[in-house]
């Protein structure tokens, strides 16, 4: 069984000095996550009174002892929450422990002076002299890094990396090491070719069929026949939606479940497809219908990779794209590329993390859009390009809730698609996220899940195919 990764099953703990914004970052990620909240430094108040008369009345060792025991209780709460702690906390060898094994924790930076600016005259019993405060930041930054499973600034960052999710450009131009495991290297071969990877401790590389041809049970069987690797092993994903798709869902099941790690090379695979934990492949009588949850133990997002991007790949990821953007209430369309796919990216991730294995039905409004994607898709034989189908598929969903088309339109521009209506239609009633149920908008921002009668949905399907 594969280790548990990043902050799935745990509690999402920001360390980091006074003034770096932790209680302030922690709101927003719960908020996102929908998990609750707590701020350590407020309920420890609440218990035993103002921070600074504990300090006058009892010593800053007797605070620690507190502080270390409310820690030790809040971490050993079972439902995942996100935990803002002291600035000190990390002081105590136990609370680190405590982090270890029952957190993931990530350290909000922040510049010296920033910090100073923020609790200068606040009252902090830490925070009266310059001089002190200076030399305090100085000694506790190497017991933040030593405490932490990664670093981040704002919100979007803590999200994505709680899902292991780095955005790094330009970092598969240069040599990689993902650590000391023999790796699988499953890659599109076209991308292989234009993009030559230079990763250390490749056994063996697997090629794949191009689109969604690789997404058919013989190329599993294939890929699980020629791993050259075991257990100890891992294997690597490098190319778009569909790579990331069949190697994720290889490694879900080879040896009983090894990590893997996915280097998406597309906007889709960028945006939404590497992240979230689905793998799987295509049957006869359906997309993805069979698959598992296996969350990736890395995504490196290289923004660099998609300048040689095809536009019709640039207009598919731009589907998903939009549908993020409808979904958070937020035009991430307009903001500049390497901004728009952290934005999209950092949703998804906040979005599986408040339900990793669609048990609660906060995932399920990610679904916006593809229940008639996937029927236009199935009815054309898939001979529509998934991202033509998406945009179609919000078009649709936006004339259903009543809300302007506008942006699917002048963003994506779709045209009705050739398909067979009837088996458009047979493919619909058969959709793994039941019969008849629908993510519509009440307003951009707020997804709704609901039915339809069957007049309703067949007559938005027809619309979009081509008469």
């Amino acid at each position: 069984m594969v280790s548990q990764v990043g902050a799935l099953g745990k509690h999402v703990a920001l360390i980091g000095f006074m003034g770096a914004g932790k209680s302030t970052v922690g709101q927003e990620v719960a908020r996102l996550t929908e998990r609750p909240f707590v701020d350590a430094d407020e309920e420890l108040e609440k218990r035993h009174g103002p921070i600074a008369q504990v300090f006058e009345e009892r010593g800053e060792a007797a605070f620690r002892e507190i502080e270390q025991g409310l820690v030790r209780e809040l971490l050993r709460g079972h439902e995942p929450a996100v935990v803002a702690l002291g600035g000190g906390a990390v002081l105590l060898e136990a609370v680190r422990e405590e982090l270890k094994q029952r957190a993931f924790t990530v350290w909000i930076a922040v510049e010296e002076s920033v910090a100073w600016e923020r609790v200068e005259g606040s009252g902090r019993p830490l925070a009266r002299e310059r001089e002190s405060f200076q030399r305090l930041f100085e000694e506790r930054q190497p017991l933040y890094e030593r405490a932490s499973d990664a670093i981040a600034e704002d919100a979007e960052g803590v999200v994505l990396r709680a899902l292991q999710v780095a955005m790094a450009p330009g970092r598969l131009a240069q040599p990689l090491s993902l650590g000391s495991r023999p790796i699988a290297l499953v890659a599109d071969p076209q991308v292989a070719a234009l993009h030559p990877l230079e990763l250390s401790g490749v056994v063996s590389t697997h090629h794949l069929p191009t689109g969604e041809a690789a997404k058919q049970p013989g190329v599993v069987e294939g890929l699980w026949n020629a791993f050259e690797i075991g257990r100890d092993g891992a294997v690597v994903a490098f190319g778009g939606g569909t790579t990331s798709d069949v190697a994720g869902f290889a490694a879900a099941v080879y040896a009983r479940g090894v990590p893997w790690i996915a280097l998406p090379t597309t906007l889709v695979g960028q945006v939404d497809a590497a992240i979230g934990g689905k793998t799987g492949v295509d049957l006869e009588r359906g997309k993805n219908l069979v698959g598992a949850f296996h969350y990736p133990n890395g995504v490196i997002v290289d923004t660099a990779l998609l300048e040689t991007l095809p536009e019709q790949e640039r207009k598919n990821g731009m589907a998903e794209v939009v549908k993020t953007g409808l979904l958070a209430g937020k035009a991430f369309w307009e903001q500049p590329e390497q901004e728009m796919v952290r934005s999209c990216a950092a949703f998804k991730c906040a979005v599986c993390l408040a339900d990793p294995y669609e048990e609660t039905g906060r995932r399920t409004v990610l679904n916006l859009g593809h229940t008639f994607a996937h029927a236009l898709e199935a009815g054309s034989g898939y001979e529509v390009p998934h991202g033509e189908a998406v945009a179609l598929g919000l078009l649709a969903a936006l004339r259903l809730s009543d809300q302007p088309t506008d942006v699917v339109e002048e963003v994506l521009g779709p045209q009705p698609v050739g398909a067979d209506a009837d088996a458009a239609w047979a493919a619909l009633k058969k959709d793994k996220k039941g019969e008849g149920v629908f993510v519509l908008l009440e307003a951009p921002g707020k997804p709704v899940v609901t039915t339809l009668r069957d007049s309703e949905a067949r007559r938005a399907l027809d619309a979009l195919i081509r008469k």
